[in-house]
C-alpha cells in the first residue's frame, strides 16, 4: 500500500504504481511528491549533496523482528515534481509514465539495491520492471 503525500500539483495514478509496489514488496511505502526546495534541503542534509535530484529514497531502519512483529513500512521515496514533468517532455512520454520510472527506482533503493556500488543488479531489476509494466526504457538509458 501506498500512503501518498503529494504536495503538488501533478497528477498521479495510484493504482499504476500500487501495482509496481504490490510486485516488489507487501509492506507499506510512503511517496511524496514534492517541490525543488524541499527536495534540495532533503538531498543537502542526507546526501551532503546541496543541489536539486529527482528521485531520494529513505528505507526505515527498524530490526527485523519490530519490522515483521508491528508491520512496519518499507520507508519513504521523495520525488520532484519539476524532475518528473521535465524528463517526460524531455523523453516524449507521460508524466505517469516517468512517475512510475523514478518510483520503481525508489523502490529499488528501499529494498537495499545500489547502483553506485553493485555490478549491475538494481539495472537488471529495473529492466525487468521496466518491461513487465510496459514502460519506457530511458531510465536505463540514462543510467548507461
Amino acid at each position: 500500500m501506498i500512503d501518498l503525500d503529494n504536495q503538488t500539483t501533478l497528477e498521479v495514478n495510484i493504482d499504476l504504481l500500487e501495482e509496481i509496489a504490490q510486485a516488489l514488496s507487501a509492506k507499506e511505502v510512503e511517496l511524496i511528491i514534492t517541490d525543488d526546495e524541499s527536495i534540495q534541503a532533503l538531498n543537502a542534509a542526507y546526501r551532503d549533496k546541496n543541489s536539486t535530484t529527482d528521485v531520494l529514497s529513505f528505507p526505515l531502519d527498524a530490526p527485523f523482528t519490530e519490522a515483521s512483529v508491528f508491520g512496519m513500512p518499507l520507508g519513504s521515496i521523495v520525488i520532484a515534481a519539476s524532475f518528473v514533468k521535465e524528463k517526460a517532455s524531455f523523453f516524449g512520454h507521460s508524466v505517469q509514465d516517468e512517475l512510475s520510472l523514478l518510483f520503481i527506482h525508489g523502490m529499488l533503493h528501499l529494498l537495499g539495491f545500489d547502483h553506485e556500488v553493485d555490478s549491475g543488479e538494481m539495472r537488471e531489476r529495473e529492466a525487468a520492471l521496466i518491461k513487465q509494466f510496459d514502460l519506457p526504457k530511458s531510465l536505463i538509458v540514462r543510467m548507461e
